[in-house]
């Protein structure tokens, strides 16, 4: 349900910040009272204006906020279109409404609430908590003071006060919830029969002359825009290590011992012992005692290896251990003192040793298991240490041939050989820079930049702005440089400039012949398929037609990957006269679809809970968007001349 906004969400976030803004962005730190009376009014609202001057500032504070949210990454092209404009311009006039309005009922809010408001922002908060430290922080870094913010948040308060309520309060009928419901999860069962265009296309023959009318009654399709031919210089981690010199065995054979652990498991020994306490300040008589008692269970266990639980849970002075036998788990080498573990790792699988001293006591251990160092040799990780060496000191190199290569760019503006040459970077080319995308190969002539190893990097909106600016496109020098990710960067310069122009029919006929082949095979596919509906429907049993698959059951919010037309013309067919038939063209060809069952669904869970808070959600912006019609009704709004100027963009700045 709703599966396109749930999927695309970062695109609707997108649209909706486009074209409704929040005051801060369009309007900046003020209270909203206070606007800026400029002398070429756009729009007249009530006995106020919104003017050509405002309508800049918002303009540029929103390309500043999508630059700023995309890390510069955001192509101001998609805000300089007329569509884009006059969203913008509406959506002041829609704000100038609600604040006439605000101000003329006098709305406003309590300190409290102001206070409560305030103190919810995540932004203003550590470990959920309003901070006051965090809120001056804050506050200092966007240059705004707390009077100025906090007249802006009452306000802002004040006019949601105004369209707020409205939505809150709007809820879909029962009814309404029902009905779609019921329209959502209504099951359809049916049989698809697929007349394949390619099934067509044997025998249809395209002429010369057939190409040739379709060319030059399709020219714009034809059309290709000016675009560039781009040098570059691509400084990234590949070749910050191809400028990395030859590593010395002397040196990964040092790294190979410093890092020994990342090749090489030590030696380890799974152990249980039986412990013997002896304080460290015993008298002589007590270490006698103690060290004959130990001597004595030594024995008894050498004797019989199999009784070393059964003593060690009896006779052991260790009770963390003793109840499980006298197990200590596995010991690492490294892990303990040298003295104990000259002993434990000299012993088998087995194994029991001599009565020993050490942490506590006395001990006698036993191996339970022995596991010998294992891992990669020197010259079996070799490969994979000089790789690691390389990127090591890459990581070092980089940082310093990107300083370079900036200086080297400054000098030099006219050719990046010199940067090329001092830093040992490949001069690279390609064709069909676009302004706004990269063209296919099948487009370009030359070395097609949307066909090469770096199309992701030539394709960045940054590259792209760089290509045609000023410096670059008109005066032929390099671009700075521009950073891409951190450890990706690129200068470029315009090669060759190709005009726009109409593709020549000999590069088009391919394209050409390949589209008459499938409209006319698709024509053939469709009187096929229409011939076999009339047919069908004439018939008066109710066995299946020939050609038909097998059966599946469908419904709105669940498809089962039949594709929308299908869907749409399967639910158009009348339930009350089954077996029905319809039948649609699609991208592959003509569907014959035939409705055999006509059933209610049962909604899930999710959808009896989400439905009607969407719909809720959908009939409050319907309601806010009648009610903000009818204010600005009343309050009377003008679009003056200059307003479809600065819509089409033939205004300019007033800075």
């Amino acid at each position: 349900m709703f599966d396109f906004i749930r999927t695309h969400q970062r695109l609707m976030q997108l649209i909706l910040l486009v074209l409704v803004l929040p005051s801060f962005v369009l309007i900046g730190v003020s209270g909203y009272t206070n606007y800026v009376s400029g002398d070429h009014p756009l729009v007249e609202v009530g006995d106020s204006s919104v003017t050509l001057k405002e309508f800049d500032q918002a303009k540029r504070n929103q390309l500043q906020q999508m630059q700023a949210r995309a890390g510069g990454a955001f192509d101001p092209a998609a805000l300089e279109n007329p569509t884009a404009r006059k969203a913008l311009l509406d959506s002041l006039v829609d704000r100038r409404a609600v604040i006439l309005t605000a101000t003329k009922e006098h709305f406003s809010v309590s300190d409290t609430v102001l206070r409560q408001t305030i103190a919810s922002i995540p932004d203003l908060q550590v470990d959920g908590q309003f901070s006051p430290e965090r809120y001056s922080q804050v506050l200092a870094s966007m240059g705004v003071s707390t009077r100025d913010f906090e007249q802006n948040q009452r306000a802002e308060l004040a006019l949601q006060r105004v369209l707020g309520p409205v939505a809150m309060t709007a809820s879909a009928p029962e009814p309404v919830v029902k009905s779609l419901e019921a329209a959502l999860t209504q099951e359809r069962t049916l049989r698809l029969r697929v007349f394949s265009v390619d099934d067509y296309k044997k025998g249809i023959q395209i002429s010369d002359a057939d190409i040739k009318q379709w060319y030059e009654q399709h020219q714009s399709a034809f059309e290709i825009p000016e675009y560039v031919s781009a040098e570059y210089l691509l400084l990234d981690e590949a070749s910050a290590i191809k400028a990395v010199p030859a590593i010395s065995e002397d040196e990964m054979r040092k790294y190979y011992e410093q890092n020994k652990g990342k090749y090489v498991l030590p030696a380890r020994v799974a152990l249980s012992h039986i412990q013997i306490d002896l304080a460290s300040d015993a008298t002589a008589e007590q270490r006698e005692a103690a060290k004959a008692r130990a001597e004595r269970i030594a024995a008894k266990v050498a004797a019989d290896k199999s009784t070393f639980a059964e003593i060690a849970r009896s006779e052991s002075d260790d009770a963390g251990t003793a109840k499980d036998g006298g197990k200590l788990g596995w010991i690492t080498k490294g892990a303990w003192p040298a003295d104990l573990e000259k002993v434990v790792f000299a012993l088998k699988k087995g194994e029991i040793s001599a009565v020993v001293p050490g942490p506590g006591g006395l001990h006698i251990f036993m191996a339970d298991d022995v596991q010998p160092e294992r891992g990669e040799s020197f010259e079996q990780a070799k490969s994979k240490i000089e790789s690691e060496i390389r990127r090591q000191l890459a990581s070092e190199r980089f940082a310093d041939m990107a300083s370079k290569l900036t200086n080297l760019v400054y000098d030099n503006p006219s050719s990046l050989k010199p940067a090329a040459d001092a830093l040992g970077l490949t001069l690279r080319s390609a064709d069909g820079i676009a302004v706004d995308r990269l063209l296919p190969a099948s487009d370009v002539d030359g070395n097609a930049a949307s066909a090469s190893a770096d199309a992701g990097v030539l394709d960045d909106v940054r590259v792209r702005r760089a290509l045609f600016s000023a410096q670059v496109y008109t005066e032929k020098g390099n671009s700075g440089v521009i950073e891409i990710t951190p450890d990706a960067m690129v200068v470029v310069r315009v090669g060759k400039v190709t005009p726009k122009h109409i593709q020549p029919l000999a590069k088009a006929t391919a394209f050409i012949r390949d589209t008459l082949l499938n409209e006319r095979a698709m024509e053939a596919a469709a009187k096929a398929g229409e011939a076999a509906l009339a047919a069908d429907r004439q018939k008066t049993d109710a066995a299946v037609p020939e050609g038909f698959g097998t059966s599946l059951t469908i419904s709105r919010v669940n498809a089962q990957g039949v594709e929308k037309a299908v869907l749409d013309a399967a639910f158009n067919v009348d339930a009350h006269k089954l077996p029905g038939y319809a039948g649609v063209k699609g991208p592959q060809g003509y569907v014959l679809i035939r409705v055999e069952k006509s059933q209610p669904g049962k909604p899930d869970s999710m959808m009896a809970s989400i439905l009607p808070l969407q719909l809720g959600q959908a009939q409050g912006r319907a309601e806010e968007a009648a009610v903000l019609r009818a204010m600005k009704s009343a309050l009377g709004v003008k679009m003056l001349p200059e307003a479809e100027k600065a819509i089409a963009g033939d205004t300019p700045d007033q800075g």
